[in-house]
C-alpha cells in the first residue's frame, strides 16, 4: 500500500512539474502578486508576529512579494537553509539583499538567508509556516517536492507540541481531488492560490 502511494506521488509530481514548466515568467509574476494579496487576508498571517516562509525557485508560485509585504508589516520572517543531511536550518529575512544563492550538489540553486543560523528548532517559534508543495487535496493533504525536508519540519513541530498555522501556496490547478497519502503525511490548515483561500480547519479563536 505504501509503495503504491509512493508510486502515485511520483507520477503526480511528474505531471505537475511538467505543467509548471510551461508557465511563462509573466504567468509566475502575476500569480505571485495575486498570491501575496490573498495570503495577507488570512487571519493567521494578518496576526502573525513570526512567519517561517521560503524563497520560491523556478516555476514555483512566487513568494517574494509576500515576503516583502510581511516585512513591511514588521513581521519577523524566517527562511530555510538546506543542511547537508537534507534537514532545514533557519535564518532571518532582511530584504532581497540579505539572500545568497547556494547550490547544493547537483540540485537547483536556492536563495538562502545570509545571516546567522538560528538552528532547526527555530521554526517552532513561528505563528505560521508557509510550505512549498506541488498539490493539495480536498482533505488538506499536501504533495511535497519529494526531498523530505518539510516532513522533518512538520515532525519537529509535532514533537515540540507547536501548533502554527500550516499554509501551502499553489496555483489554482494544483488543488486536486486526492493526493496519495503515506503514514507520515500531515494535513495543512489552508491553501492559498491566486484566486483565493481554501481552509481545512477553522481559524483559531481570536483570529
Amino acid at each position: 500500500m505504501e509503495r503504491e502511494a509512493e508510486r502515485g506521488k511520483r507520477m503526480l509530481r511528474r505531471r505537475l512539474r511538467e505543467m509548471r514548466s510551461r508557465l511563462t515568467s509573466d504567468d509566475v509574476r502575476e500569480a505571485a502578486a495575486a498570491l501575496a494579496e490573498r495570503a495577507l487576508e488570512l487571519p493567521e498571517l494578518a496576526h502573525a508576529r513570526t512567519v517561517a516562509a521560503y524563497v520560491s525557485v523556478g516555476g514555483e508560485p512566487g513568494t517574494m512579494p509576500l515576503l516583502e509585504a510581511l516585512r513591511a508589516r514588521d513581521v519577523r520572517v524566517l527562511l530555510p537553509a538546506l543542511r547537508t543531511d537534507n534537514d532545514l536550518d533557519w535564518g532571518a529575512y532582511a530584504g532581497p539583499d540579505s539572500l545568497v544563492r547556494v547550490r547544493h550538489g547537483g540540485k537547483m540553486a536556492l536563495l538562502e538567508p545570509a545571516g546567522v543560523r538560528l538552528g532547526p528548532e527555530a521554526v517552532g517559534r513561528a505563528d505560521a509556516v508557509l510550505l512549498p508543495g506541488l498539490a493539495v487535496d480536498a482533505r488538506g493533504m499536501r504533495l511535497g517536492r519529494g526531498g523530505g525536508s518539510y516532513d522533518r519540519v512538520l515532525a519537529r513541530l509535532e514533537r515540540a507540541g507547536a501548533d502554527p498555522a500550516l499554509v501551502v501556496l499553489l496555483y489554482d490547478t494544483e488543488v486536486v481531488e486526492r493526493v496519495p497519502e503515506e503514514p507520515h503525511d500531515r494535513p495543512v490548515h489552508a491553501v492559498v492560490t491566486p484566486s483565493g483561500v481554501r481552509r481545512f480547519r477553522e481559524s483559531p479563536p481570536g483570529h
